[in-house]
């Protein structure tokens, strides 16, 4: 990645089983849509499954918000962007789209993270090691410009 640029996944294929009887991807399996590219996401940032084998650390999802923008169907091919809006000692804010391959968003997710000691299971600080990553993400993501939907809350507008 290259500094100003989202992180973009490897393109992911929609499997049968995750249509339902609508006809179009099943709100579950947005998740896991955003599941495997933000763990390539967090794997680019250090935290794959060799950080949690050696070290036994991880992240653990806390919150998620998902707008469902546009119907995804079975032969539809998208990607995930991923940008870190912003992390402390023992947590990390990050934004996600499954983008369509021919480029529209078909949904956003925004995502608290926390890291956690598997023994425990506990929320511990991020290693000393892992923060000049963490910092230059959080540097070249901020250069993209907040995200439209981060930080909106669900509610009904009243006139």
């Amino acid at each position: 990645m290259s500094e100003g640029e989202l992180y973009r996944s490897a393109p992911i294929a929609m499997e049968k089983e995750w249509i339902d009887y609508n006809g179009h991807l099943n709100m579950a399996y947005y998740n896991v849509v955003f599941d495997r590219g933000g763990d390539e996401f967090l794997a680019e940032l250090g935290f794959g499954p060799k950080y949690a084998a050696e070290r036994k650390l991880t992240i653990y999802t806390a919150e998620v918000h998902i707008c469902y923008v546009q119907e995804i169907h079975l032969d539809h091919l998208v990607t995930v962007t991923s940008q870190l809006i912003d992390f402390d000692g023992k947590r990390l804010h990050t934004y996600n789209e499954i983008i369509h391959v021919d480029g529209w968003v078909a949904a956003t997710s925004e995502v608290l993270s926390l890291h956690v000691d598997m023994n425990g299971p506990k929320v511990v600080p991020f290693p000393d090691d892992v923060l000049p990553t963490l910092e230059f993400y959080k540097a070249a993501h901020a250069k993209l410009g907040m995200p439209e939907r981060v930080g909106k809350s669900i509610g009904i507008k009243r006139k």
